[in-house]
């Protein structure tokens, strides 16, 4: 059978960004390596500290207790819609001790390009968003990445591989969850693990299903 170059060309016509976005819209292995691993041995994500993005540092014990939804997000990515439902999630099960938290990241696509104060009023203006977001990070592993997704890492064993990856991390701290990007967060996935998650209460240091 002879194949004529116009039999590929709808292929070529896709744009090559959201050609490679479908590509990496999946997670990465997170390297695995004794010292790394060591070092998180005895944390918990509560023990680690961040910066909002007003630049003040944010002890992440304030959120002890709680339960996270973590996600790495950008201001110009196909899926930066999600933020509509990251904050409808936040809004339904804050009461219940949920909280979503934005890491705004620029290592995809370079769809986060803004300054702190640029992203702020984007989130604000377009989506409402309320939920606590942080100062932009890297998420990958090497040089700079953030201790947050260190340790998001060694508990999930994945990394973002793309924006809007999710990870949903338990009451405790240390028991992490991982969602690709495609997972819508009001999705009955996500809502049916935050439930389960919200059900679960902590007792003098140890976990009980009521």
């Amino acid at each position: 059978m002879n194949f004529k170059v116009r039999d590929i060309t709808p292929l070529l016509s896709v744009p090559v960004a959201i050609f490679s976005m479908l590509l990496c819209a999946c997670s990465r292995p997170a390297p695995v390596d004794p010292v790394t691993q060591e070092r998180w041995a005895d944390q918990t994500i509560f023990t680690i500290q961040a910066r909002g993005l007003d630049g003040n540092p944010v002890d992440m014990d304030r959120f002890r207790g709680d339960v996270l939804l973590v996600v790495n997000v950008a201001s110009r990515c196909g899926f930066t819609s999600q933020y509509t439902q990251l904050q409808q999630l936040q809004d339904r099960y804050a009461e219940q001790g949920l909280v979503v938290i934005g890491f705004p990241c620029n290592q995809f696509g370079g769809q986060e390009p803004g300054s702190s104060e640029e992203i702020a009023s984007f989130c604000s203006e377009n989506y409402g968003v309320e939920f606590p977001m942080m100062e932009k990070i890297q998420v990958n592993a090497g040089p700079g990445q953030s201790p947050i997704y260190e340790f998001l890492g060694t508990r999930s064993g994945k990394l973002p591989g793309w924006n809007f990856c999710k990870y949903l991390v338990q009451r405790d701290g240390e028991t992490v969850t991982f969602y690709n990007s495609s997972v819508s967060p009001m999705s009955e996935t996500i809502t049916g693990h935050v439930e389960k998650a919200l059900a679960v209460e902590l007792v003098t240091g140890t976990e009980e299903v009521e």
